[in-house]
Formats: structure tokens, sequence, C-alpha cells
């Protein structure tokens, strides 16, 4: 039985937003994995996906072009394996992977340093609503404006353990999204990291991640490498509407396929099957094959 928190008559009903316990079936199960789990959460839009299906995408609020780019390429390419996209909120990085996601015709999930009635930054108060319309927005904060400088920080622990891994796209040195991918790896899921140019600043927090043993994220293939074996396994996520990329995905096989025989599998004619295997290609997933033929690239040895 749900356990209801005072605030959801008030400030969360007009928002249309709920208060979910820790014994509620609906509580996000990742948070579990948290030696200080919030006892409750506050969730606006539709329900939480599990954790197993979720990708937290992170880095710097003063980002590059080229890690804007990377970001939302990178989510564009999850959301259409749907796969769902975790992220802050913030500018640069954060903001470009829910873009990117979106774009995609994907969810996304923003975890908010405020109370969702007090949407923090707030030049992203439309991008929340897009957000809460096709994905949610989560908080354990019940009202108002982030407390403390902290909790920003505290926050990026609830980002990497709804998600089954972290990508830090860019970051300095000193960027608050290490401390994302420290909590990711507190939790046991997998680091990734995005590399960027040697003298870039932003990328140096990056190359220190992967100099450390995170794994190198090149692109959508990397991050499917790096999921745990039960989403693998699963030629796709579980999705209650798959799109059409995850549809050919769950049609692949390591052994090479028709054009026509995937694209009869994924219910779509020639011309669109080929045009998402060729954005597949792009993103790594994917090879082709003479003969206009289509695999999963070969699973590599650890």
């Amino acid at each position: 039985m749900a356990t209801h928190h005072p605030l959801e008559h008030t400030a969360l009903a007009r928002l249309g937003a709920r208060a979910v316990a820790r014994q509620d079936p609906a509580y996000p199960r990742g948070l579990c994995d948290l030696a200080d789990a919030p006892p409750v959460v506050f969730v606006r839009g539709g329900p939480i996906p599990a954790w197993e299906t979720m990708v937290a995408l992170v880095g710097s609020r003063a980002a590059s072009p080229y890690g804007v780019r990377q970001a939302g390429r990178l989510a564009g390419d999850l959301a259409r394996l749907g796969l769902t996209v975790v992220s802050g909120l913030a500018r640069g990085i954060d903001a470009a992977s829910h873009r990117g996601a979106l774009e995609a015709g994907g969810r996304t999930i923003a975890v908010l340093p405020s109370g969702l009635d007090d949407v923090t930054p707030r030049h992203h108060r439309e991008l929340a609503e897009e957000i809460a319309a096709r994905g949610a927005l989560l908080s354990e904060i019940a009202s108002g404006p982030p407390r403390y400088r902290a909790d920003f920080v505290t926050r990026n622990r609830l980002i990497a353990s709804l998600a089954a891994a972290t990508v830090v796209v860019e970051a300095a040195t000193r960027s608050g999204a290490l401390s994302t991918a420290a909590a990711a790896r507190r939790v046991g899921r997998p680091v990734l990291a995005v590399p960027g140019d040697l003298d870039r600043d932003t990328a140096a927090g990056c190359h220190a991640l992967l100099r450390a043993g995170a794994r190198l994220c090149t692109g959508a293939a990397d991050v499917l490498a790096a999921l745990p074996r039960q989403t693998k396994d699963s030629a796709a996520p579980a999705d209650p509407a798959p799109g059409a990329a995850a549809r050919l995905l769950e049609a692949l096989e390591v052994e090479p396929r028709s054009i026509e025989t995937l694209a009869a599998a994924a219910r779509l004619d020639v011309a669109e099957a080929l045009a998402e295997l060729l954005a597949l290609e792009w993103a790594g997933v994917v090879e082709s094959r003479p003969g206009q033929r289509w695999a999963r690239p070969p699973r590599p040895r650890r």
C-alpha cells in the first residue's frame, strides 16, 4: 500500500506529482542500493523505469560544443534503443542529454537538487515541463529551492543509483560529475567516460577517470556492452512500445540477416529499416555485411 506524504494533498497535488515511500512498489529499486536511500522521493510524470534499462549521462555545466554534440548524439542513440536517459537538468551536458533523448522520441528522467515546486535551474523550467510530459522529474526534497550548495552534490548519488551505468561525457578535474561517477562505483555500477581533446580543461576529468579504470565510451555500443547481462541478453530493453530501432535490435543476431528479413521482423518497410540500421551502424551497435546483410558485432572477450 502506498504511503502518502502530507504534501500530496497540497503542492504536490497541484503539480500532478506524488510522494513515493520506500515501502511502495513504485519506489525506484535502484535507490535501495544506497546506504542512505531516501525514505521518500517525489515524482512528477510517468513511472520510473527499472534501473537496468536506464543510463545516466552527466558532465560539465560549462560544456564545449564538442561535449554538447556528443551528449546529444549519445542520448538520442540510447533513447532510440529503448533506454531511458537520466541526468540532472543542469546547463551544459545535462541539458544536452535530456534534449537528445526527447528529440529522439525517447524518455528521460531529471533528478533535481530542489523540490518539484521550485525547479532548479529556473532557466530550464520549460525543459522540465517537457521532461515531465515524456518521462519524469524526481527529487528527495519535499519543497522549495536547494537548501545548501551540498544539495547539488548529494543529489548526484540518486542519478548514479537510478541507472545501470553512468557515462561522464565531459568534465573538468573538479567537476561535480566526478562525484556521480564515484557514487556509481560505490553502488557497483559501471562508469564510462568519453575522451576529449588533450588540451581541453573540460576533458581532463574524463581522462582521469579513464586512467583510473573507467570504460572508454565512443558511442552507444560501448554503453550496451557495459550494461547488466539481463539487459544485454534480452535484445532490447523492456519498453511498453519499443521504437523501430529497438525492434530491429531485437531481430538482429550475430549471424548476418538480410535487410528484408530484418524489416519484416521489425514491422518496417525496407527503406525505413535501412535508415534505422544506418543510424545504428553509426552508433556502433550493428555491423553491415556484404549483400545488404546486417549483424550484431560479436561480443568482445573479457
